[in-house]
């Protein structure tokens, strides 16, 4: 099958390629992201290889069945971005990756835990201009503490095993609760709950109407004062602008993001010479208490070989049978609470 490969960094083609060589695709890679302006650069392709920030709303999805295509194929597991309605009444199929690697994302969670926490990115920065005072880098033991993780899909519960390590005191919320957290020594809360007693408040679901802004003023109002959260799964989990005023009063006093609601036009790309125009995302940057990463959770080589596999097979499923088991249909968004990015 002929596949247009958009959102392409040098990565993704390695590992792509890799993969191809036990399916015998013909891949056409394409640096820029797919969007209404770019969808001409699929034609003569049956289908479509799209990563997170990569647009198919019903516009986009129009111009590629016009085109022929057939598949949409997702490099990640969510699907947010992805108008189903739309590529239900065109004839398009969309695939996923279900789960590529929850522990490469669950660790990256904890490494902002504990980087916020030691203040390691105010320490290292220190450290090369010479001053090794330790002034303002007074941590906690996370030992005892009450972390609290919204959503008990694979990323939550690798989590959670890392933490109940650690010897912290689980909070979950899942209305669908993971039996096995309980082995964990989890409590399974309601979420309003988890947000009033958790020191450390950590994000793994995915993005749907429901959980939009599931982090706005109203809940950043329940949590303790001096929390710190965690989001590395969609950004718009997260009303940004009222965690950032938050974080200016000290209610919230630790803040690690991994993806960001406005990231489309910001990640993935080498920026350093130009001036964001975001205001928002650019307060966040100079606040000594945030640390941003540019969703690189997933990036790790043990999670790319598994996308490309995944993709690629999903791909040679639906060319010989037509379907395949990693489809997404539209009851997948009745049902998506555990379905991680």
């Amino acid at each position: 099958m002929r596949i247009a490969v958009f959102s392409t960094k040098p990565y993704d083609r390695e590992y792509l390629t890799l993969a191809n060589a036990d399916h015998g695709h013909e891949l056409v890679f394409f640096e820029a992201r797919l969007t209404e302006a770019t969808v001409p650069l699929a034609e003569g392709c049956s289908a479509v290889c799209v990563f997170v920030n990569d647009e198919l709303n019903e516009q986009v999805l129009t111009g590629l069945a016009e085109q022929g295509v057939c598949l949409v194929a997702l490099r990640s597991a969510g699907f947010n971005h992805v108008d189903l309605y739309a590529a239900e009444r065109l004839g398009i199929a969309v695939v996923r990756v279900p789960a590529y690697s929850p522990h490469a994302v669950a660790e990256h969670s904890v490494g902002l835990m504990l980087s916020l926490n030691r203040k390691i990115h105010r320490a290292h920065a220190r450290v090369r201009e010479g001053n090794f005072a330790l002034d303002g880098l007074l941590g906690f033991d996370m030992r005892g503490k009450t972390v609290g993780i919204v959503g008990t899909g694979k990323i939550g519960e690798a989590v959670a095993q890392i933490l109940a390590g650690f010897g912290c005191r689980l909070l979950v919320y899942d209305p669908y609760p993971n039996p096995r957290l309980a082995e964990l020594g989890a409590s399974s809360v309601p979420l309003d709950e988890l947000f009033s007693n958790s020191d450390i408040i950590t994000l793994h679901c995915p993005l749907t109407p429901d959980t939009h802004h599931l982090v706005d003023a109203e809940a950043v109002s329940q949590m303790k004062r001096g929390v710190m959260l965690i989001n590395t799964s969609r950004g718009a989990l997260i009303d940004t602008e009222a965690v950032v005023e938050a974080l200016k009063s000290g209610q919230v006093g630790h803040l690690g993001l991994d993806v960001y609601e406005e990231e489309a036009d910001l990640f993935f790309e080498d920026l350093s010479g130009t001036v964001i125009q975001d205001d928002v995302f650019a307060r966040l940057l100079t606040l000594p208490n945030v640390i941003v990463t540019g969703h690189q959770g997933f990036f790790t080589d043990n999670a790319l070989r598994n996308i490309a596999d995944t993709t690629l097979g999903n791909v040679t499923a639906f060319e010989e049978n037509g379907g395949c088991e990693n489809a997404v249909v539209i009851e997948h968004l009745k049902n998506v609470v555990r379905l991680e990015s």
